[in-house]
């Protein structure tokens, strides 16, 4: 089996964490998004996966390294596709053609699920739904009376269905799904000025392809700064045993750490009380603060900060107050500062 992961997007919605670092390589309790979700995939595929294919913008060699070395942490063969325009779904997985044979499961890296069941191989494809308040932001699926799915439909402007795709899907022969794509992108068929892949399984559906659900126990988002945060805290919860233990070469001084959090290896907390639903990366500082429910990244100094609801970067300095922030890398903010 091969795994397919649309990444080319920046996420602006999670700016300014994205303007250095490709939203699904943001960390959520310590693992990249985009390591996660291949993980998960690998736990309900309960098969050994061949290769992992990432569809991505121009995001750099040392990008596309951490890539291939996430796939290889999973026995599997990293790819690399680059996709130049954002021209839709369907146009992604269109330029990792040369990946598309035998089964696969589809997983746009936005994401992250909890879910516990084994994959229907039986269907043509399974995709993976998720009841929502307000469907006309998501593609939605109908179902027959016997579970199978009648339609789809791309944003519907009207109520037409619940169960939201949440852009997880697999398919037992990649080959049909490509000469769906294909033809839909040679007359130049789109949906919102874009290829959409929801077209593509509409034409196969059509054809007599059956379609079942993948449902998920709980859908995860990291579209932007409190969404992940409030993600940090949902995987933190779900991990709370393999959390519990901080690494033997962290400092921890006069401290209280309430779980479920995770530390990085060599980070120093002094003076401090940290958690619950605290998350702080590799070789970050944090002295005479108080932090919960919030996603502290890598090399980090936190003094005298009384942080919730937060989200700082990569090698950023708070030397703060009492606040909610959303700090990008190499920042500072400093209100002990003459200059503030």
């Amino acid at each position: 089996m091969k795994i397919i992961v649309p990444m080319a997007g920046r996420g602006s919605r999670l700016r300014p964490h994205t303007l250095t670092v490709p939203k699904p390589l943001i960390p959520i309790a310590g693992k990249p998004i985009v390591q996660r979700l291949v993980e998960d995939i690998a736990k309900v595929a309960g098969e050994k996966i061949d290769e992992i294919a990432f569809i991505i913008g121009d995001f750099g060699e040392e990008v596309e390294q951490s890539l291939i070395e996430i796939a290889e942490k999973l026995g599997a063969k990293g790819s690399i596709y680059t996709q130049d325009e954002p021209l839709g779904t369907a146009h992604a997985i269109k330029c990792a053609e040369n990946s598309m044979q035998g089964d696969v499961v589809i997983a746009f890296a936005d994401t992250l699920f909890r879910a516990d069941f084994v994959l229907d191989k039986v269907s043509d494809g399974v995709i993976w739904v998720k009841k929502v308040e307000d469907p006309s932001a998501f593609g939605v699926v109908k179902l027959d009376d016997y579970g199978f799915i009648t339609d789809f439909v791309e944003k519907p402007k009207t109520f037409v269905s619940d169960l939201a795709i949440i852009g997880i899907y697999y398919f037992k022969s990649a080959e049909k799904l490509m000469e769906e794509i294909n033809y839909i992108m040679s007359n130049d068929i789109k949906v919102g000025g874009e290829y959409q892949l929801t077209t593509a399984l509409e034409n196969l559906r059509q054809k007599g392809a059956k379609f079942s659900l993948g449902k998920v126990d709980d859908w995860m988002d990291c579209g932007n700064k409190n969404a992940t945060v409030e993600t940090n805290g949902k995987i933190l919860a779900y991990e709370k045993v393999e959390m519990a233990t901080p690494p033997a070469s962290a400092i921890i001084e006069n401290s209280l750490i309430i779980p479920p959090c995770f530390i990085g290896e060599n980070v120093e907390i002094k003076n401090s009380k940290i958690g619950p639903f605290v998350s702080l990366g590799n070789g970050t500082s944090i002295v005479n603060s108080n932090i919960e429910n919030s996603l502290i990244q890598e090399k980090t100094v936190i003094n005298h900060g009384n942080l919730s609801n937060s989200m700082i970067g990569n090698n950023a300095h708070y030397y703060g107050v009492s606040r909610e922030i959303s700090l990008g890398d190499y920042s500072v903010l400093d209100f002990h500062s003459k200059d503030q």
